[in-house]
């Protein structure tokens, strides 16, 4: 049996579990009726769905749907994505193109990537377990790597690949950017660790931000957020950033590592 002593907890009860893996379940079956053609086609697929349905939904019938979620007043909403058996989708609600856009970094800018982590839930629940913290990632493409011109997050299982360099690697990844020491997806990575990821002047975007040719091309940048547990116990997360690959290369959408000790 697997030791999950370092596994994220699920936040909800078994009953929420199941309504929650049923209701996902349900949202991917409609998206795979309705949605499939648009998004293949439609660089602006995401952006009609949330704010053409998801939203008005939300608040005309109390109801998200094709969203599994929608939280507008804290600008996001959360899709089942119709790839992989539990890829979730973070989209902004308001017009935001992707991590090139001023607004992420903006003082009033929302918390896109601690709601992004808490869906990780949703990941869980759709398998049926709960995965240790390595297990589980965000990931924002670069601009010219992704076929969707809305803010999104991605949200699903770290590869095993990922998973076991960080195990191997992590005590060499401190507070300051450094490179990883072995390339990833065959692309070199840059990682920090982070003890949350909503610290003011300090999220995910203001720290790739801080570098200097991702000030010149904010565009350029794949960022990935794997969570970690620490020498001395503590939780926290790791940031990995390239300008050579999409992010989402980092993430497995079979999740080969929920059946991986």
């Amino acid at each position: 049996m697997q030791n999950c002593s370092n596994c994220r907890p699920l936040a909800i009860d078994n009953g929420d579990v199941a309504a929650l893996a049923a209701l996902a379940f349900s949202v991917a079956l409609l998206l795979s009726h309705v949605q499939l053609a648009a998004a293949a086609d439609d660089p602006n697929a995401l952006w009609h769905i949330v704010h053409e349905q998801c939203v008005p939904h939300q608040a005309q019938f109390g109801t998200p749907l094709p969203c599994a979620a929608v939280n507008e007043a804290a600008g996001y909403g959360i899709l089942k994505d119709r790839n992989g058996a539990s890829q979730f989708l973070l989209i902004a609600t308001a017009r935001v193109s992707g991590i090139e856009d001023p607004a992420i970094l903006a003082p009033d800018a929302p918390d896109y990537w601690q709601p992004a982590w808490d869906a990780t839930r949703l990941v869980q629940a759709l398998l049926g377990r709960a995965l240790p913290r390595v297990s589980l990632s965000l990931a924002i493409n670069s601009a010219p790597r992704r076929s969707q011109n809305q803010f999104h997050i991605h949200v699903d299982c770290a590869s095993v690949e990922v998973r076991d360099a960080l195990r191997a690697h992590g005590a060499e990844i401190g507070t300051a950017w450094t490179p990883l020491a072995v390339p990833l997806a065959g692309h070199a990575y840059r990682a920090i660790r982070l003890p949350t990821l909503a610290q003011p002047n300090a999220t995910p975007f203001h720290l790739v931000a801080r570098l200097p040719e991702a000030r010149a091309d904010m565009g350029s940048e794949s960022l990935v957020v794997v969570g970690a547990v620490f020498a001395n116990g503590e939780s926290g997360f790791y940031l990995l950033e390239t300008r050579s690959g999409p992010g989402e290369e980092l993430q497995d959408h079979g999740c080969a590592v929920a059946g991986s000790p």
